[in-house]
């Protein structure tokens, strides 16, 4: 076993998790001001959570374990995203959105916890364009192929 961690400082750990939270809280803030159900504390925390996670698993230096701490992650964070959906009358689904934020923000704190802040920081700027202008760019697309349930459509 090597200790893929060990010339990492402190700051550095701290750097880490920090940016996570940062990266997470903004994604969440977004849900938050969009009244969604999960806002800026769950995005934050799952994504320190997985920075956390993943720093560890890299400390024991086994890569394979490594890789599966992150695919476990991954897959229970699932779980989390499923907590956000519902179901309204037969065919209307809410909260898809909101869950594949929480998943988004589980891939960035894993991004976060092995030092890839910068692309972390980058997927946190894109995921916030698509957060906020997805909805108006379907919408637009819908009024010009004169789709007006879905350009009427409240949504996710």
């Amino acid at each position: 076993m090597i200790d893929i961690l060990k010339d990492v400082g402190q700051f550095e750990i701290a750097m880490r998790l920090f940016s996570a939270v940062i990266g997470g809280a903004a994604i969440g803030l977004n849900r938050f001001l969009r009244h969604k159900s999960a806002g800026m504390r769950t995005h934050a925390l799952t994504s320190l959570g997985a920075a956390l996670a993943t720093m560890v698993a890299l400390q024991i230096g086994d890569v394979e374990a490594a890789s599966r701490v992150m695919q476990g992650l991954l897959t229970g964070v699932g779980f989390i995203g499923a907590g956000v959906i519902m179901r309204d009358g037969e065919s209307h689904v809410q909260g898809l959105t909101t869950a594949a934020s929480i998943w988004v923000c589980a891939v960035i704190g894993i991004a976060c916890g092995a030092g890839k802040m910068i692309i972390a920081m980058a997927v946190v700027i894109i995921t916030l364009a698509v957060l906020i202008l997805g909805r108006p760019l379907e919408r637009g697309i819908a009024r010009m192929a004169k789709d007006e349930k879905a350009a009427n459509d409240k949504g996710d």
